[in-house]
C-alpha cells in the first residue's frame, strides 16, 4: 500500500481559515463531514503517513477518493454548517447514535384551544411542551394523576372534547372526576389556559410558590371553618409533595440544567444525559454510539452536544460535561441562538454537581457493559461471532471453547495471571482458573509459564474424568473388615481442549504463546492475540495484524472475554494482596481478624496503612497506643 494518499492536496492548496470538510468515496457518498478553526492544519493530520495514523483513520482515508471544503466566516458557522451536513448525508464513519429504547415523555398541547396533557413517544407535536424523557411509561402516568389533582387540566382525547363541547354533555373522564377541562363543564376555556399555564410552570421549575399559596389557603379555609375547602387544598399540596419527593433534590432550587456522564472505550461510547430542572432530575436519557473513527473525549463531548440540541425546543442555561471541548465557546453561541438567552458549558469539578457527575458516569459505565454484553449473549449473535472468528483467524472449525490468558502485576511484582473460559459464546465461570508466578524475566515469560502449566494438563485427559476415591471401613463380616469404596466426583480442571487460544497483548505475546504451544506439543490448537490500543488481532508469524470490523460481533466478543480476563486477574491479584497482609498482621499479639477487618477498611489500602504513623493508627477503633506501636513496628520491619 503506497504510503501517500493519491487525492492529497497540493502543499498550499488547503486555506488556513475555519471551515468544514467531506472525504467522499469514489461513487461519491460522503463518507466523514468534520469541522476545524483551521482547515490546512486539521487536513494534514489526515495525509501524515499511512503507518502513522490511527488503524479506523487509516481505513477511512484510504476508502475515500477525494476530499473538499467549504471555507466560513466564523467559527460558529462551521458548527452549524457539520450539524447540517451530517444530518443530511449520514456518513458512516462519523460517531453512530443508538438510543435505549424510544423514551415516553409527558407532553403539554399548548397549540389547542383547551390544552390537555398526555403520555407520547412523539416530539413533534406541533406547539406541544414537552417533559422528560421518563425512564418507564408508568412512571409519566403515575405523575400525570398526582399533578391533576392539583391543576386539574384536561386529559380526554380530542374527540372526547369535541362531543362535549358540541352536545353540552361532560366527557366521560370528566363525568369521574378525571379531566378538568372545559368539557367537564366546570371551568372556561380561560380559566382552563390559567391552570394549564400553571401546571406547565410547576413541571418546568417545580416552583415552591404553589406550595406556599396552598399552604397559606388551607390555613385560611381551616381558620373560616371551611373545612370543606381545607381539605382540597390539602389533597392538592399532598400531591404536589408527592410529585415532589418522586424526584430528589440534588442541587439548588434555581438550578435549571443539563449533565451528561460518558462512559467509554476505543470502539464505543454509553450517554447518560440527566434533565435537573429546579434542583431535580426531572428525567433522563441513555445513548450509545458506535466510533467510527478515532476521537478524544473531547470531540465526544462536542458531537453529544450537537446531537443533543440539534433539534432540541428545551435548553437549559447551564450543561454540565466532563470535558470541556475544544470549541465550546462557539457552542455556547450555537446554543444560545436556540435558547434566546446565554448557555454556559462547564465541567463539574466539585460540590453535589460532581456527586451527580460520578453518579452518571457510573450509570454510563453499566450501560456500557450491558450494552457490550448484550451483543455476545444473543444466539444469533454468538453464532455469527464464532463463524467469522473462524474465517477471519482462518480456522477449519469453528471456536466453540475459547479460553482467554491475561498476566497482571504491580511493577513487575506480585505476578499473577488468570483464564476465563468461554463455551459457544458463553462464560464459564466455573472453569476459570488463575495462577501465581514466583519468578519471572518479562510479561512474555510469564504467559509462557502459564501456558506450558496449562497444557500441560492436556497430556493427562484421565484427571479430566477420574473419580475420587475414598476407602473407609464400613464394618465387619464374618470374614474380617469389609472394605468399601465412595467415589465422589471430581471436580474437573481443563476438562477439554480449547480450539483457540485468546491471549492479551500484541506480536511479543502471541509469540510466546506459539512457542509454548511448540514445545508442549499442542499445535493444533490456535492461537491469537488482541491489542488494546488499536483493537488488532495478531496471529503468529504474521508482520500485520487482522483489522475485525469495528462493529462485528466477533470483535465484541474477543473484546468481553480479554475484558473479563483482565478483570478476573486483577479480582485475583487484590485477594493475595488482602491475604497477604492479613497472614502479616495476623503475626501482631492482640490482633485478631475482626481488628484486621476494621483496620483495612479504615485506611483502605495496604500502603496507606504501612505509611500511617501510631497515632493515626490508634484513632482506629479498638486500636489502643500499645498495639498501634507494635502494628507499626512490626510493618516497619516486614
Amino acid at each position: 500500500m503506497a504510503d501517500v494518499l493519491p487525492y492529497k492536496p497540493r502543499a498550499g492548496e488547503i486555506p488556513t481559515n475555519p471551515g468544514v470538510y467531506r472525504f467522499r468515496d469514489a461513487d461519491g457518498r460522503v463518507l466523514y463531514v468534520g469541522k476545524a478553526k483551521n482547515l490546512r492544519q486539521r487536513l494534514s493530520n489526515y495525509f501524515a503517513p499511512l503507518r502513522t495514523l490511527h488503524e479506523r483513520t487509516r481505513r477511512m482515508v484510504t476508502t475515500a477518493s477525494s476530499v473538499e471544503w467549504t471555507v466560513v466566516s466564523t467559527d460558529v458557522d462551521s458548527l452549524q454548517l457539520e450539524y447540517m451536513w451530517i444530518k443530511e448525508f449520514d456518513p458512516p464513519f462519523n460517531v453512530r447514535y443508538k438510543d435505549d429504547k424510544s423514551y415516553p415523555f409527558m407532553a403539554v398541547t399548548l397549540g389547542d384551544e383547551a390544552p390537555r396533557v398526555i403520555v407520547t413517544r412523539n416530539r413533534k407535536i406541533p406547539g406541544a411542551r414537552y417533559f422528560g424523557p421518563y425512564p418507564k411509561v408508568w412512571a409519566v402516568h403515575e405523575t400525570i394523576d398526582l399533578m391533576v389533582k392539583a391543576f386539574p387540566i384536561r386529559t380526554c382525547s380530542d374527540s372526547s372534547y369535541k362531543r362535549a363541547m358540541q352536545t353540552g354533555r361532560p366527557c366521560f373522564p370528566g363525568q369521574i372526576g378525571k379531566c378538568g377541562g372545559p368539557c367537564s363543564m366546570t371551568v372556561t376555556i380561560d380559566e382552563h389556559r390559567a391552570m394549564v399555564d400553571d401546571f406547565v410552570a410547576f413541571m418546568a421549575g417545580g416552583d415552591e410558590r404553589f406550595t406556599r399559596e396552598l399552604t397559606t389557603r388551607m390555613l385560611a379555609a381551616s381558620a373560616a371553618m371551611d373545612y370543606e375547602a381545607a381539605a382540597k387544598y390539602r389533597d392538592k399540596l399532598s400531591a404536589i409533595e408527592a410529585v415532589l419527593g418522586k424526584s430528589a433534590l440534588v442541587l439548588a432550587t434555581d438550578e435549571d440544567a443539563d449533565l451528561f456522564g460518558i462512559a467509554e472505550d476505543e470502539l464505543a461510547a454509553a450517554v447518560q444525559h440527566f434533565v435537573i430542572r429546579g434542583g431535580r432530575v426531572r428525567g433522563v436519557r441513555a445513548m450509545t454510539i458506535e466510533k467510527e473513527i478515532d476521537i478524544s473525549g473531547a470531540e465526544l463531548v462536542d458531537q453529544v452536544l450537537q446531537r443533543a440540541y440539534g433539534d432540541a425546543q428545551d435548553v437549559p442555561r447551564r450543561i454540565l460535561v466532563p470535558s470541556l471541548p475544544d470549541d465550546a465557546a462557539e457552542l455556547e453561541v450555537w446554543l444560545r441562538e436556540r435558547r434566546g438567552k446565554k448557555v454556559e458549558i462547564a465541567v463539574a469539578q466539585r460540590g453535589q454537581r460532581a456527586d451527580l457527575m460520578r453518579t452518571a458516569t457510573l450509570n454510563a459505565q453499566q450501560a456500557l457493559i450491558r450494552y457490550k454484553t448484550r451483543r455476545t449473549s444473543d444466539y444469533v449473535a454468538r453464532t455469527q461471532a464464532l463463524t467469522d472468528l473462524q474465517d477471519a483467524l482462518g480456522l477449519t472449525e469453528a471456536p466453540l471453547r475459547i479460553e482467554c490468558f491475561d498476566i497482571s502485576h504491580l511493577g513487575g511484582t506480585n505476578v499473577v495471571a488468570s483464564m476465563v473460559v468461554f463455551e459457544d459464546g458463553l462464560p464459564r465461570k466455573d472453569q476459570y482458573r488463575s495462577f501465581n508466578i514466583p519468578e519471572t524475566t518479562d510479561d512474555t515469560d510469564s504467559m509462557y509459564q502459564v501456558l506450558r502449566r496449562r497444557l500441560a494438563y492436556l497430556d493427562r485427559p484421565e484427571e479430566a474424568d477420574e473419580p475420587a476415591a475414598v476407602v473407609a471401613v464400613a464394618g465387619e463380616t464374618g470374614e474380617g473388615l469389609e472394605e468399601v469404596v465412595v467415589e465422589v466426583k471430581r471436580k474437573p480442571r481443563f476438562a477439554y481442549p480449547p480450539q483457540l487460544l485468546l491471549v492479551d497483548g500484541g506480536q511479543p505475546q502471541v509469540e510466546a504463546a506459539a512457542r509454548a504451544l511448540r514445545d508442549a506439543g499442542h499445535t493444533e490448537i490456535a492461537v491469537c492475540g488482541i491489542a488494546k490500543r488499536l483493537e488488532e488481532i495478531w496471529l503468529p508469524g504474521e508482520d500485520f495484524p487482522v483489522i475485525l470490523p469495528r462493529t462485528s460481533e466477533s470483535l465484541y466478543l474477543l473484546q468481553r472475554l480479554r475484558d473479563e480476563a483482565h478483570r478476573f486477574a486483577i479480582t485475583h491479584q487484590r485477594k493475595r494482596r488482602r491475604n497477604d497482609i492479613s497472614s502479616v498482621l495476623s503475626e501482631v499479639p492482640g490482633l485478631g481478624a475482626s481488628r484486621i477487618k476494621v483496620l483495612l477498611k479504615h485506611f483502605g489500602s495496604v500502603t496507606a496503612l504501612r505509611a500511617a504513623a501510631p497515632g493515626e493508627i490508634e484513632e482506629v477503633q479498638g486500636i489502643g497506643p500499645v498495639l498501634a506501636q507494635n502494628i507499626h513496628t512490626h510493618l516497619s520491619t516486614r
